[in-house]
C-alpha cells in the first residue's frame, strides 16, 4: 500500500503535492518523492523517510510547474532507499511513473526489457512499467503525444499482471496527467481549473469534494479543463461524480470511525495480495532446493503478542501438511531458554514490524546456534527482515491500529502457504491433495469478503453484552490459537478481562470463574470436534453462561440448541476456517470498546512496536 497523489491545473503543483502526502503519509512511510513538468523538463526530488525529509530535499530544489505527480511509499520490492523512492523514470528521463500494488510478471518483463536494451536503476517491480511505456511508444501511431502516451499505456496493460495503480508523467505531454487502476485504488478529484489523481480521498479533500470513483481496468485522463474516463475497451465513458461528506479525518480513515474498524474491513484485500506472493516458488523465498525442503526436520516459530498466536496456528498447520515437528516459543522466553541444536532445522520469526526487540534477539539467537532463519514480516527492510536469511512478505500494507487484525489474518495465510508448500516438497502431500488445497487457499479472499459482513450481528450483540466484568473464549484444535486471539483482542482495546482456553480443559480449572451471565464465545465450525463444543456449551450453559456459538450454517442447527446465540460465519476447510473465525472476535473487541468510550487504536500503555525489552 502506497500514497499517490497527482495535480494538474494553473497553480504551481509542489505545495499540492507535499500536502497530499503529508495526507496520505499513513499509507506509507518508507521513503516519498515528487516529478514537476518543468519548462519542458522532469525535475524529481526523491528522499529516504517521511514526507517532511522530502519536504526538505524540495525546499532547496526548489521545483516550479502546474503539472505533477508524488508518492509515498510503502516498499514491497527493494529496500527502502532514494533510488528505490519513486517516481521511476525510463531510460530517456522522460517519463516517470508512481505506481501502487504488485506486479506479478515483473522479473519475466524486466528480463526482456533488459534484452532490449533498457537499464534499470532500482530494485523495484514499478520502474519496469515506465520502461515498458517507453518501449511501447516505439511500437503504437496516433495524431497527438496524447493519444500516443495513451495507447502505450492502454498496451502496457495488457502485458503486466497483478495489482496494481499507478500514475504517468510524459515531458511530451504538458498539463496532461494519466492514471490506471486495477485491484488497487485510485480515484480522480475534480476542481475549479485544476484536478487530482490520487491513491485515497484525503490527499485532495481540503481542495474539491468532488469524486469520480475508477474501476478496475480503466484509464484516467486529466487535463486543467476536466477528465476523462476510458474504459478496458478504450472507449469514454461518463462516470457520475460522487460528492464526499466526510471530514479530512474521517477520510483518512477511508471512512470508518478508527483505522481498527477500516483494518478489519481491509482483511479480503490483504489476503489477496499476501496470496500473489504465495504464488511463488517457496524453495526460492527459502534459498532452497527441493532437496534441502525435504532435509528439514525440525522447525521452530518465535513471536511475541498476535503473532504468537499465528505462531501456534501454524504449527498445527506444517505438522498436519508437511509431517515436521514444530515448536512455538514466545520470543521473550525463547531467547532466555536452553534450545537444543538439531541440524536441518527452520527457525521461523513472525512480526508485523519486523521491529520487535524480543523476536529480533530470539532471532539472533537462532542463527548463533547455525539454524536457518525465515522472517514472515510485513515491513520490507524492517531490521528482523535485513536480519533473516530470507522472508515472507504479508503484503498488507500498514496497520495503523495497535490492535492487530489484518496483520494476524495474513500471517496465518502465510502460514498455510508455507505449509503446504513445504509438504508438497518434501512428499507429505500428493500433488492432487496440494492442488486441492492449494485451490481452497486461493479461494480464501472471498470467504473473507463473506466474513466480514457480520459486523451488524456482533455489534447488536455486545449491546447485551459489554458491561460484563469477564469475557471467555473457547475452541479446540486449530482453533484453540484463535481463542486466545480473541481474548487479547477484547484485552487490548476494551481493558476488560478475558481469557482464552482450549474446551477440553475447562473442567480443569478454568469452569470456576464462570458464573450468571458470563459471555463464553465457542469457536465450532461443523468439523470432527463439534459434538466436543456441543457438550462444552452445555457445561457452560449449566453454570449460568451466556453462550454464544461462532459456528457455519451446518452447525448452527444443532448450536441454537444449546446456545444463547449464535454467529454465523462462512464455511472453509477445517484448517482455514480459523481465519474466517476470528473476525466476529474482531468485531467483538471493538464494539466492546466503542460502547465503554475507550480510545480503540491507541489503548493505553501500548504501543504498535515493542522495540525495547
Amino acid at each position: 500500500m502506497c500514497g499517490i497523489i497527482g495535480y494538474v491545473g494553473n497553480n504551481n503543483s509542489v505545495p499540492y503535492i507535499i500536502d497530499g502526502l503529508k495526507k496520505l503519509e499513513y499509507r506509507g512511510y518508507d521513503s516519498a518523492g515528487i516529478s514537476i513538468l518543468q519548462n519542458g523538463s522532469l525535475v524529481t526530488v526523491r528522499a529516504v523517510g517521511k514526507v517532511a525529509e522530502l519536504e526538505k530535499a524540495a525546499l532547496l530544489a526548489n521545483p516550479k510547474g502546474s503539472t505533477g505527480i508524488g508518492h509515498t511509499r510503502w516498499a514491497t520490492h527493494g529496500k527502502p532507499s532514494e533510488e528505490n523512492s519513486h517516481p521511476h523514470t525510463d531510460c530517456s528521463g522522460d517519463i516517470v511513473v508512481v505506481h501502487n500494488g504488485i506486479i506479478e510478471n515483473y522479473l519475466t518483463l524486466r528480463d526482456k526489457l533488459h534484452s532490449l536494451g533498457h537499464r534499470f536503476k532500482s530494485e523495484t517491480d514499478t520502474e519496469v512499467i515506465a520502461h515498458l511505456i517507453e518501449e511501447n511508444l516505439k511500437h503504437v501511431s496516433a495524431e497527438t503525444d496524447a493519444e500516443l502516451l495513451i495507447k502505450a499505456v492502454q498496451k502496457t496493460n495488457a502485458e503486466i499482471s497483478g495489482a496494481f495503480a499507478y500514475g504517468v508523467l510524459w515531458a511530451r505531454t504538458p498539463g496532461l496527467l494519466v492514471g490506471v487502476k486495477n485491484q488497487s485504488p485510485m480515484v480522480v478529484g475534480l476542481g475549479e481549473n485544476e484536478n487530482f489523481l490520487a491513491s485515497d480521498v484525503p490527499a485532495f479533500l481540503k481542495h474539491t469534494n468532488k469524486v469520480l470513483f475508477l474501476e478496475d481496468g480503466e484509464i484516467a485522463v486529466l487535463r486543467v479543463d476536466g477528465a476523462t474516463v476510458l474504459g478496458k475497451d478504450g472507449k469514454v465513458k461518463k462516470p457520475k461524480p460522487v460528492k464526499i461528506s466526510w471530514d479530512q479525518q474521517t477520510a483518512e480513515k477511508g471512512g470508518y470511525p478508527h483505522f481498527m474498524l477500516k483494518e478489519i474491513y481491509d482483511q479480503p484485500q490483504a489476503i489477496e495480495d499476501t496470496l500473489r506472493t504465495a504464488r511463488a516458488d517457496f524453495g526460492k523465498i527459502l534459498g532452497l532446493n527441493t532437496e534441502a525442503l525435504r532435509g528439514l526436520q525440525n522447525i521452530h516459530i518465535i513471536a511475541c503478542g498476535t503473532a504468537y498466536h499465528a505462531g501456534l496456528v501454524g504449527k498445527y498447520y506444517i505438522e498436519q501438511f508437511a509431517g515436521i515437528p514444530v515448536s512455538v516459543d514466545l520470543a521473550s522466553e525463547y531467547k532466555y531458554r536452553t534450545v537444543p541444536h538439531r541440524v536441518d532445522t527452520l527457525a521461523i520469526a513472525i512480526s508485523q514490524s519486523g521491529e520487535t526487540a524480543d523476536t529480533i534477539g530470539a532471532l539472533k539467537k537462532a542463527k548463533s546456534l547455525g539454524f536457518r532463519t525465515l522472517a514472515i514480516c510485513n515491513v520490507l527492510g524492517s531490521t528482523l527482515t535485513r536480519t533473516c536469511d530470507s522472508t515472507f512478505f504479508t503484503h498488507c500494507g500498514p496497520e495503523i491500529s495497535v490492535a492487530s487484525t489484518k496483520a494476524f489474518t495474513s500471517q496465518i495465510t502465510s502460514m498455510y502457504a508455507l505449509a503446504i508448500f513445504l509438504g508438497n516438497a518434501n512428499g507429505n502431500l500428493s500433488q492432487n491433495v496440494f492442488d486441492k488445497l492449494y485451490k481452497e487457499l486461493m479461494a480464501l479472499p472471498k470467504a473473507m469478503s463473506e466474513a466480514v459482513k457480520d459486523e451488524y450481528t456482533v455489534r447488536h450483540l455486545t449491546r447485551k453484552i459489554y458491561k460484563a466484568d469477564r469475557f471467555i473464549f473457547l475452541g479446540r484444535n486449530v482453533n484453540f490459537p484463535i481463542a486466545l486471539e480473541g481474548a487479547l483482542k477484547l484485552k487490548e482495546v476494551s481493558y476488560r478481562s478475558a481469557e482464552g482456553f482450549a474446551a477440553g480443559e475447562i473442567k480443569h480449572g478454568p469452569i470456576s470463574i464462570i458464573d450468571k451471565g458470563t459471555p463464553v464465545f465457542m469457536l465450532m465450525p461443523y468439523d470432527s470436534l463439534f459434538e466436543k463444543m456441543l457438550s462444552a456449551c452445555q457445561e457452560c450453559r449449566a453454570r449460568g453462561a451466556f453462550v454464544v456459538a461462532v459456528t457455519t450454517e451446518q452447525g448452527a442447527k444443532q448450536a441454537k440448541d444449546v446456545a444463547d446465540k449464535v454467529i454465523l460465519v462462512p464455511q472453509a476447510s477445517d484448517f482455514l476456517q480459523p481465519v474466517l473465525n476470528v473476525v466476529p472476535l474482531q468485531f467483538l473487541a471493538y464494539w466492546i470498546a466503542k460502547r465503554l468510550g475507550c480510545d480503540i487504536d491507541q489503548p493505553r500503555n501500548l504501543a504498535k512496536s515493542v522495540t525495547v525489552e
